[in-house]
């Protein structure tokens, strides 16, 4: 199932962007993004590239998932770690497992004292 253009409306009413704004992420008119989100003109792989990117969502998540789905929220921590996962080297993962047992500890602690 495509979800791409009621993701793109989702997206740029979440981020209270304007059908012009996107239009100026993607180098297009805003009448042409109006087209995208009524589902009436086909948007191409390279501007659902800039979109992926300026949106920081995976491709395949921007064309195939509903976002606006809340039983399953859109998690920018999750899309951010799969699309770099690659690239961490042990020692990353080792001081982003610190850093978010640290802060876990911090919050126990305030919660504790409440």
């Amino acid at each position: 199932m495509n979800f791409l253009s009621t993701n793109i409306k989702f997206l740029r009413q979440e981020n209270n962007l304007t059908q012009e704004d996107i239009g100026k992420i993607v180098g297009k008119s805003r009448v042409l993004v109006s087209q995208w989100e009524s589902d009436e003109r086909e948007i191409t792989t390279e501007d659902i590239i800039k979109l992926s990117n300026h949106f920081n969502i995976p491709m395949d998540t921007l064309v195939g998932k509903d976002l606006r789905n809340e039983d399953d929220p859109f998690d920018e921590l999750d899309v951010l770690f799969s699309k770099n996962k690659d690239i961490l080297t042990d020692e990353d993962k080792e001081y982003m497992k610190f850093i978010i047992e640290k802060r876990k500890r911090e919050v126990d602690k305030m919660l504790d004292g409440e």
